[in-house]
């Protein structure tokens, strides 16, 4: 969309309807909104990726082309806004080398460990965004937070079955998805730190840029023999410009909004409906096992998320 000769990029537009009921919205409840929704949007990641896998790619090229779709999409907002990408300076490109490292590093953990582990691995992110918060933002570690880490965790543990043994990372792809967990979160500190600073449409044109650069430079340092061919990636495409346009760079941008004016640890606990979303998405599309273990997990996983929230509003109210 186009107005007074500026691109503006993200969610899909709304109705005034729903424009005038946003609005009635505080800026926090917006941004809380827009990290549930994006992290819904990255629990459908699997989708495209298995339309890959199943076109031949090697598992190291599949995230390579998976940023290579929108990377390229994105290159008309390149051109027009890299006097505003540049202006960012040093500290905007460490935030989007960060962020686009977390999706490298957690997209190589499960090729290289158990996909339960790197997901677990990852989402232990919640607490090193509350623990950098705390030393670079000074914000409080509130009761209420402490105790939705702690159904986060449970939550986890009882999903994939893990027990009461804490994940503890043993190979090099369990350190690759406790990586990425650091990794995002400093990105999101970051990202509250510059809160003015970076539009988060740059934000989210570095993001892919940056996880291409890292994503083809992993796969052709271990896997130069596998270069994928446009004959391997074309049946894939047409599903994966669908869930690009309509999907992945909206739930990029909202993940790279939010987080302006939240508590980076809340964005991490927001950010974990991608469990929820994804067993159920893997249970319904792909025959995945989802029992009462299962639906257990994605219970409490879903009312950690939200236990903030809710109360931030009846304490409004």
């Amino acid at each position: 969309m186009v107005q007074g000769g500026v691109l503006f990029v993200g969610p899909a537009p709304v109705t005034k309807k729903g424009r005038r009921a946003l609005m009635g919205f505080s800026i926090e409840t917006r941004a809380r909104l827009s990290c549930l929704y994006a992290g819904a949007v990255w629990g459908l990641f699997w989708i495209p990726l298995r339309g890959l896998e199943e076109a031949g790619l090697h598992s190291l090229w599949i995230t390579s082309v998976y940023f290579l779709v929108p990377a390229v999409l994105m290159l008309p907002i390149l051109l027009l806004r890299w006097r505003n990408i540049h202006r960012g300076g040093l500290a905007f490109q460490i935030t989007v080398l960060a962020s686009g490292a977390a999706l490298t590093f957690y997209s190589a953990s499960i090729v290289l460990t158990d996909v339960v582990r790197a997901l677990v691995l990852f989402y232990l992110m919640p607490i090193w965004s509350i623990l950098l918060a705390r030393a670079v933002l000074k914000e409080r570690i509130t009761p209420i937070r402490i105790a939705a880490m702690g159904m986060a965790l449970i939550g986890m543990l009882t999903m994939f079955g893990l027990g009461v043994s804490f994940p503890v990372p043993q190979n090099a792809g369990d350190w690759l998805g406790l990586a990425a967990g650091f990794f995002w979160a400093i990105t999101m500190v970051r990202i509250r730190i510059y809160e003015g600073a970076f539009a988060s449409i740059d934000l989210t044109v570095g993001f892919f840029l940056w996880g291409l650069i890292l994503s083809a430079g992993v796969a052709l340092l271990l896997a130069p023999g596998h270069i994928p061919s446009f004959d391997q990636v074309r049946p894939a495409l047409p599903v994966l410009l669908i869930f690009m346009l309509l999907l992945v760079i909206p739930g990029t941008y909202a993940s790279l909004w939010g987080p302006k004016f939240l508590n980076p640890g809340v964005v991490g606990l927001l950010f974990m409906t991608e469990i929820v979303v994804g067993a159920i998405s893997a249970a319904l599309l792909a025959g995945e096992p989802f029992g009462m273990r299962e639906a257990v997990g994605v219970v409490l996983i879903a009312g950690a998320s939200l236990l903030e929230p809710i109360a931030s509003l009846r304490a409004r109210r």
